[in-house]
């Protein structure tokens, strides 16, 4: 019995044993996952800290850079088109250039079947003869001076449709056009003007030279003028470039029938081409005329363009105003309003930025108002990328 005593009394010892040893354990185990907790609580606070940092850094800075280096994706490259129209009608006998062709001002485009014109102005001139024989003077001077006044109306004619086309693109958009441009088709207009008027004067003289009776001879007078649109009409027989260009949309061929005042083909000028950056309200707080502009194009991934604010607008077309022919800004539709844009005219310089322009084509755009290294700094490194991303588009 004493045996059995001893022997429980060692195993009960036995198995309280391991009992006192795992409490201090599980104290231990309890202060290690209790300090875990506490570490990872930490970071979680230094992780919130840092994207608030970050956040704020972030809304700083966006709402800085869209004062002092605005960029906008809504740009698109602009320039002037010409319908090319005959003034004479006649079938083509000669086509001289093809689609997209680069054509100078200038340079003949088609040529009208020249006979029929060719023998109005030899009948013209047959008339003039009659005309002077009649009053026995000579019809020499005056078919000579008849011919030039031709020649020069042709040319006023011209420049007079230059110059309206010039005046209407100034009144659609100020900043369309240099001041050098506009001073060129405004010379040669004169310049037209004072030929005819030199013309006219010798003209004049050639009909006061056929005798006294000459200036007022109703047969003299219309003998000229029929001999005067004689040459007009064969002047334009043949369609020359009102401005350096491309042509475009070009479908026609040898035998083709030209109507006058029907266009043939479109030619899109190369003597001004800008780029319409569509820019928020905000962005033209600091934004002023001439500020450096750098750009992208899709058509030259890669490469960043410089350039310069031209023009702003003053007005854009909305559903509250009398539209006017003002310039219409599409709005991108989402939760929150989109603030109203303006369209920005910038030009550039670069020696071989010309050729790479395509009408319509998509522009991406910053502009440096001002000389924050920070915010210019972050401005062209966005630009950079993205032209880089142009890439992949």
């Amino acid at each position: 019995m004493e045996k059995n005593k001893d022997t429980t009394l060692e195993d009960q010892q036995n198995q309280e044993a391991p009992k006192n040893q795992e409490a201090p354990q599980n104290q231990e185990a309890q202060g290690n996952s209790l300090d875990k907790k506490t570490e990872k609580g930490g970071s979680i606070k230094k992780v919130t800290y840092i994207v608030l940092l970050i956040s704020v850094l972030f809304f700083i800075w966006y709402v800085s850079a869209d004062r002092h280096t605005p960029y906008t994706d809504q740009g698109r490259i602009q320039g002037l088109i010409t319908p090319v129209s005959p003034r004479v009608s006649g079938f083509i006998t000669d086509v001289r250039i093809q689609l997209h062709t680069k054509v100078r001002a200038g340079d003949t485009l088609f040529q009208l079947d020249r006979r029929p014109f060719e023998i109005a102005v030899s009948k013209a001139e047959a008339g003039i003869d009659n005309a002077v024989q009649s009053i026995a003077a000579s019809s020499a001077s005056v078919k000579s001076s008849a011919g030039r006044l031709g020649v020069a109306r042709a040319q006023l004619d011209r420049a007079e449709r230059n110059w309206n086309r010039v005046q209407q693109v100034m009144k659609e958009n100020e900043g369309a056009l240099s001041a050098a441009d506009k001073d060129q088709a405004e010379t040669a207009y004169l310049q037209a003007v004072e030929q005819v008027a030199s013309a006219e004067a010798g003209l004049e003289r050639s009909q006061q030279n056929l005798g006294i009776d000459g200036p007022d001879n109703p047969k003299i007078r219309t003998a000229v003028q029929t001999l005067e649109q004689a040459q007009l009409d064969l002047e334009f027989s043949t369609i020359v470039a009102p401005t350096n260009g491309f042509i475009e949309s070009f479908e026609i061929d040898l035998g083709y029938y030209a109507s006058a005042g029907q266009p043939l083909t479109t030619l899109i000028s190369s003597s001004d081409v800008w780029i319409q950056a569509n820019l928020k309200e905000n962005n033209l707080s600091q934004m002023s005329i001439g500020d450096e502009v750098e750009f992208i194009l899709d058509i030259a991934p890669g490469r960043v363009f410089k350039g310069k604010v031209r023009s702003m607008g003053f007005g854009v077309s909305t559903n509250e105003t009398n539209k006017g022919g003002l310039p219409t800004i599409s709005q991108k539709k989402g939760w929150l309003q989109d603030p109203q844009r303006f369209p920005v005219i910038i030009s550039s310089n670069e020696a071989d930025i010309l050729d790479l322009y395509r009408l319509g084509g998509q522009v991406d755009v910053v502009v440096y108002t001002g000389n924050n290294f920070i915010l210019n700094s972050i401005a062209a490194f966005k630009i950079r990328l993205m032209s880089y991303l142009s890439f992949v588009r």
